[in-house]
């Protein structure tokens, strides 16, 4: 008999206990990766994209097919057995119901219905399918067997359970059971049969009737069933799989193809990217020579003013003052106006010339030398400068040196010519790298435009040249005016 019913076949729910689960497949923070499981990983992030999908894919799509080709070929076999057994079972119903009626007023059948039943086993056309029957009480009773050894024994309940509420129940397994001794010894494949057996008159169900027919051909077709859904199954994964492995295949080629493509044009940046930085390196080289020189010309003009001009015109007010000894009241007032010509045209060529010629600063720290540039300008004008110096690297290239000298002894001068030296204050700090420098005066203020032209037209080169003097070097140049007065800032990144 069966150990499990199957007359209401139910979805089953197959959950993998963690004893089930392969060693190696659950995480944890002590277990180690084996070499061969590294290997593996390893060889397998070789292959191509498309490959790697291929196998993740076929896993995948593997167990899932398999899965569902076992669910639908089990269902198939049910469903075959199922509709086998109620067919038998009805025919069976007509051939043994009319001999247990009886069984509705008696515990047992009479001697005349036990050889009834006997003969009709015998007979051929019935002895082809069903090997063995046995009837059974509603109490677990055997009143009727093939195997007389079990006659009147009572067996556990739970095998004719269902059939007592009316279903037919059949099973293809195992025969494991102690009543079932007599069909395990025919060593023929069987499947059991449950059917329910009723009263005449009321439908009352008073006995159980097993049969046992054999399953040759019954099996013969679960196997053929079965061989088509794998094909079934087999060619739609095949499929899937073949369709799946063009599609990532095609995109694997596109994403190689932008690749190379990235890599070529990575490659471009990268040079690029080199060959900037040579020129930008021979371009701050260029312009810190350009500086050198440049302040080397400047010194040169101002020491050609010094020992040119300026010298001829100190010449000429001694040679003056030797002709004012000999000359008439009226010739008097006319060298005194060429006295006071020639007294400030040798003024302002040493002014020129002390303005082109920078002190020796390539042994000043940036804090010296901007309290040089302030302490010149306050000698020059008479005004004073307000310094706010903070903490200023020591060490500092000369072409920087040279630039914010230029920039502040610039600044100070358009300080004093436009606010007349009200309110000049230099303030100075580094932090995180950035090193900033700011003049400021409290005067009116500048024009919108005036870093572009000036009322003739004109660019104004003081300005100009100090943003060409910042940004050589690399730095940022703004400025920031108001009616309150205006900043002129400068940033280097050291």
């Amino acid at each position: 008999m069966a150990n499990d019913s199957k007359a209401h076949p139910e979805t089953e729910t197959f959950v993998a206990e963690p004893s089930e689960i392969p060693d190696g497949t659950i995480p944890g923070p002590d277990r180690r990766r084996n070499p061969m499981r590294s290997r593996l990983i390893v060889q397998a992030r070789k292959l191509s994209r498309s490959t790697q999908f291929v196998i993740a894919a076929a896993l995948i799509l593997g167990l899932t097919m398999f899965f569902v080709g076992e669910l639908v070929s089990e269902r198939i076999e049910r469903a075959a057995v199922q509709s086998a057994a109620e067919a038998g079972a009805h025919y069976m119903e007509a051939f043994l119901e009319p001999y247990v009626q009886e069984l509705s007023r008696e515990n047992v059948l009479s001697t005349e219905s036990v050889k009834s039943l006997d003969r009709l086993m015998e007979t051929h056309s019935l002895k082809r399918h069903i090997v063995s029957i046995k009837i059974w009480r509603p109490d677990g009773t055997v009143v009727y067997s093939t195997d007389k050894s079990i006659t009147n024994r009572k067996f556990p309940m739970e095998e004719i359970a269902d059939a007592l509420k009316g279903n037919v129940v059949t099973d293809l397994e195992d025969l494991k059971q102690e009543e079932n001794q007599f069909e395990r010894n025919m060593n023929v494949p069987l499947y059991e049969i449950y059917a329910p057996l009723r009263e005449f008159n009321t439908g009352k169900i008073i006995a159980v009737g097993e049969f046992y027919e054999k399953a040759d051909s019954l099996e013969q077709e679960i196997r053929r069933i079965r061989q088509q859904v794998w094909m079934v199954v087999g060619a739609a994964t095949l499929a899937m799989l073949t369709l799946l492995f063009f599609l990532v295949r095609r995109g694997d080629t596109i994403i190689q193809r932008q690749q190379v493509a990235l890599r070529l044009r990575l490659l471009e940046q990268t040079r690029l990217r080199i060959s900037n930085a040579a020129l930008q390196r021979k371009m701050t080289t260029a312009t810190e020579e350009f500086s050198r020189i440049n302040e080397l010309t400047l010194r040169r003009i101002g020491a050609d003013l010094h020992d040119g001009p300026a010298q001829l015109l100190t010449l000429i007010l001694i040679r003056l003052d030797d002709l004012a000894e000999n000359c008439t009241a009226v010739d008097q007032e006319s060298l005194e106006t060429i006295r006071g010509a020639a007294t400030d045209a040798l003024r302002e060529v040493r002014e020129l010339s002390r303005g082109l010629a920078l002190p020796e600063i390539n042994d000043l720290s940036l804090q010296e030398e901007l309290q040089l540039v302030a302490q010149r300008h306050e000698q020059r004008t008479g005004t004073k400068v307000k310094l706010t110096l903070g903490v200023l690297p020591e060490e500092a290239s000369l072409p920087l040196k040279l630039c914010l000298y230029r920039f502040v002894q610039e600044t100070l001068n358009n300080a004093y010519r436009h606010a007349h030296g009200h309110g000049q204050a230099i303030s100075a700090d580094y932090m995180d790298g950035l090193l900033h420098i700011s003049v400021k005066d409290n005067g009116p203020g500048m024009a919108a435009d005036a870093m572009v032209v000036d009322t003739a037209g004109r660019i104004r080169l003081g300005l100009a040249g100090l943003r060409y003097r910042v940004e050589s070097l690399g730095g940022l140049f703004s400025i920031d005016s108001s009616a309150a007065g205006t900043s002129v800032n400068a940033q280097f990144k050291l």
